[in-house]
């Protein structure tokens, strides 16, 4: 499934995260019954659903979001790199790490955003035509306040029935988290024309701006 493109930056990769594909479909999810309640200041969470072009767009245009790194965590393998992860045997997640400010926008509403155009929590260790471990869907809260309300909030996935499938996003432990290489980093506003982008991610953002118009941002917050 594998095939080589030519990035902006002039690189190129091997990497299934770049196969052209249809848009996944949009379910707009619950409300979460259980607010998260944080202390005043900047947090950080991040969040594993698949190629992290698109959750990293996603992100970076919600109000509230000071930052969206696109790297890798959940591994054991130091300093991973894209190939690497890529080959699907280290352990490794595409990762969006996040920064917001829970005055202007909560863990429980990133939460709903990401499950509604983000990530489908019914696929297991694949996200669209990303196929692997490296794909998996999963929640790794960085707080006790951030994991009680993602334990919660999974339970109301569950029970909400929106999706045909189980839900099989899970909570992991978030081990060091590594920024990828500087080419995947703001890659939606950089690569507006890349295939993969217009067929797969352009509309996650669109589905975002339509379902949370009043969180939605235009502008894209750079990582």
């Amino acid at each position: 499934m594998k095939r080589i493109f030519s990035l902006a930056v002039g690189l190129a990769v091997l990497a299934s995260c770049q196969i052209p594909a249809q848009a996944e479909g949009v379910v707009l999810a619950p409300a979460a019954t259980r607010v998260a309640a944080e202390t005043p200041g900047l947090k950080t969470a991040i969040f594993s659903g698949g190629c992290f072009w698109g959750i990293e767009a996603v992100f970076s245009h919600l109000n509230g979001v000071t930052s969206a790194v696109s790297g890798y965590r959940g591994g054991t393998l130091a300093n991973p790199t894209y190939e690497r992860v890529s080959d699907g045997d280290t352990g490794h997640a595409e990762s969006v790490r996040v920064t917001y400010d829970p005055a202007r926008i909560r863990y429980d509403q990133l939460l709903r955003a990401f499950f509604s155009v983000g990530a489908d929590p019914t696929e297991l260790n694949y996200q669209g035509p990303d196929h692997g471990t490296q794909y998996r869907s999963a929640l790794v809260p960085l707080s006790p306040e951030q994991r009680t309300v993602a334990a919660a909030y999974l339970a109301r996935l569950s029970a909400s029935h929106l999706w045909r499938g189980p839900i099989v996003t899970r909570i992991e432990a978030s081990g060091r988290f590594y920024p990828a290489e500087a080419y995947h980093q703001d890659f939606m506003q950089t690569n507006p024309a890349h295939p993969y982008i217009v067929r797969w991610d352009a509309p996650k953002v669109t589905a975002l701006r339509r379902l949370f118009p009043a969180q939605y941002k235009a502008a894209f917050t750079r990582g």
